[in-house]
Formats: structure tokens, sequence, C-alpha cells
């Protein structure tokens, strides 16, 4: 090889190994970018969520919640990718993620929660009373004086054992020596933590227990024994305390354009994502 050619190679080769190396830097960022031959750079966009692993129905790390379901329909109508970025929903959940720039949308946040600018809501569910249908109970309002004489149970949050609206509405009605708390959080080694309270249904531990409607519907419809599902009533309890919430898709503050984005597609898709609300069980009002 003459010594022109062999300076030619060296030239090229410096090229694309620094196209490479920008590459590489580039990773790091909030847009992420491809290489392609002849060292150029072409910017490729993904649509980064950030998610629980184990939290069925919404999410896990094997794709299989309505959530993972709802954020393939949103990248195919982008014509991207989903990058997900994992973390359990607990405290801090939201400052750790999103507002760390860890990712750009949240598939199911109540609507207008101030942590993060959410779309218009794409289906508004409740909490509703689970029970054992061969147990003969007729339940439909927290001020049904059955519940002062029936073991239930309810989810708390955390280990100092908050109180949930459910515990809060019982507990207002002095409905308390009765009631047995489930850590909506429980052992995260296992699957689906927050599911453990409707297995205590099914083993009579408790008589019934009011649980946030998506994950009642989603795991009473995989039971051998056949249960109940009734939406709470009182939709708000007094002095204001709801039960009835709209869920949206979450972005960061200031980020209005991705918003629009997502609210005309959610809009465009919404008879596929009711479908897969409907699929999965999701208390609907």
């Amino acid at each position: 090889m003459s010594s022109r050619s062999l300076k030619t190679t060296f030239e090229m080769n410096g090229r694309v190994q620094a196209a490479l190396l920008f590459c590489v830097l580039m990773l790091g960022m909030p847009s992420l970018y491809s290489c392609v031959r002849k060292g150029e750079i072409k910017p490729t966009r993904q649509l980064r969520v950030c998610a629980d692993p184990n939290n069925l129905p919404f999410s896990n790390v094997r794709l299989e919640g309505f959530e993972n379901k709802i954020a393939d329909i949103v990248a195919r109508e982008m014509k991207t990718e989903v990058n997900y970025t994992w973390w359990a929903q607990r405290r801090g959940f939201l400052r750790n993620t999103l507002k760390a720039g860890e990712c750009d949308v949240v598939i199911g946040l109540p609507a207008s929660l101030e942590m993060a600018l959410t779309t218009s809501p794409y289906y508004r569910s409740t909490y509703v009373f689970v029970y054992r249908k061969d147990k003969g109970l007729k339940v439909h309002s927290f001020d049904d004086p059955i519940l002062r004489r029936v073991k239930i149970g309810v989810h708390m949050i955390g280990d100092d054992f908050a109180n949930t609206p459910p515990a809060h509405a019982l507990a207002s009605r002095g409905i308390v020596n009765n009631v047995t708390g489930y850590s909506i959080y429980g052992d995260y080694s296992q699957d689906n933590p927050p599911a453990k309270i409707i297995e205590a249904v099914i083993a009579g531990e408790v008589d019934l227990a009011v649980v946030w409607g998506p994950l009642a519907g989603y795991f009473a419809k995989r039971q051998s024994v056949p249960l109940e599902i009734v939406p709470v009533s009182p939709q708000i309890d007094q002095p204001f305390l709801p039960f009835v919430y709209d869920i949206s898709l979450g972005v960061r503050r200031g980020d209005d354009g991705l918003k629009e984005e997502l609210e005309e597609i959610m809009e465009r898709k919404r008879p596929e994502i009711d479908s897969i609300l409907e699929e999965y069980g999701v208390p609907r009002l």
C-alpha cells in the first residue's frame, strides 16, 4: 500500500472512530442517537417510560400489564420503540424517575397531579368492595350496618402503614376493630405484592376487602372462587375524601408539546385502549 493510501486509510478510520465516540457519549443524553455507516449521525427518538417492574395489572418487567400495552400503542403511533426505566412505585417514584430525567412519560397517574403535567384522562375508576359470592353479602356503601360485623381488609401504605382512603372512611365511622391492614407494597420478592389482599378474601382471612378497582377487577377474574365487585358509595366522602379518580399519562411540567402529542394519540386510539381496559377487567365509570 502506498504512503498516500495508508494516510487516507488512517484519516478515514479516525473519522469513523470519532463518530462512534460521539455516539457513545450521546447515549447519556435525554435524546438517544444511533450511528449509521460513513460516520453519519441520525437522531432516533424513543418513548422513554418509567414503570414498576412488578405491579400487575398495571406493568411488569415481562410487559404483561395494561400500561405496557398502552405504551406499545403510543410508541407504534410515534413510529418508535419503548425504552423502560424500571422503578418500584413507592414513595419517591416520580422524584427519582420523571423529575430526575430518567424517563419522559408515566402511563398511569391521577389527573391534575401536581408533581407532573398530566394529559386528559383515558379512564376513570373507583375503589370497590370485593367479597366472595358464596358469602351472601350485599354491601354497597360505607354506611351499610353489616360493615360493623364482618372482617374487612384494606390496603395500607409503607412501613408506617399510613391510611388509604378506605381506611379513613371506615375509621371516621368508628369501624376499626374488625379491620385488617395489608401493605400495598408487601413482599417485593414475590409477584404482584398488592394482590395479597385478594388472596385474603379467597382464603377467608377477611370477609371483604376495599380495593382500588383495576387491581380488584384483574385478579378477581383469575380466581377459582367467584367474587363480587361493587363500586363503593359515596363516591366522595365528607369532608372531601374521593374514591373515584381520573387516570392520565404524565410528563414533566413544561413538556407541553409531548403532552399534546400523547393526547392526540390517546384520543385517536381510544377504541383500542378501551378494549385493553375491558380485557384486564378495569371497572370504569
